[in-house]
C-alpha cells in the first residue's frame, strides 16, 4: 500500500482498537449548552431553502448571460 499500512498493520491496529474498546468511552455532550452547540456541527451556513433559491437566481441570470452572448453573435 502506498500508505505505509500494510494489510498485517491493518489487521494488528484493527485488533488493537478492539481491545481498547474506544467507543465505550466516548461520551456526547451532558449540558443542553453543549449539546445546542454539538447540533451546529453540520451547520454549513445557510438552509437548503436559501441555498436552492440563490441558485435558482443565479441559473437565471446565467441563462440570460448566455441569451445576450448568442445575440452579440
Amino acid at each position: 500500500m502506498c500508505n505505509g499500512w500494510t494489510p498485517e498493520r491493518r489487521v494488528r491496529q484493527a485488533e488493537l482498537i478492539r481491545s481498547w474498546r474506544p467507543w465505550e468511552r466516548s461520551t456526547g455532550p451532558h449540558t443542553s449548552e453543549g449539546k445546542a452547540r454539538a447540533s451546529l456541527n453540520a451547520y454549513k451556513g445557510a438552509t437548503r431553502d436559501e441555498t436552492r433559491a440563490v441558485m435558482r437566481v443565479l441559473n437565471e441570470l446565467l441563462r440570460e448571460q448566455a441569451d445576450d452572448l448568442k445575440r452579440l453573435r
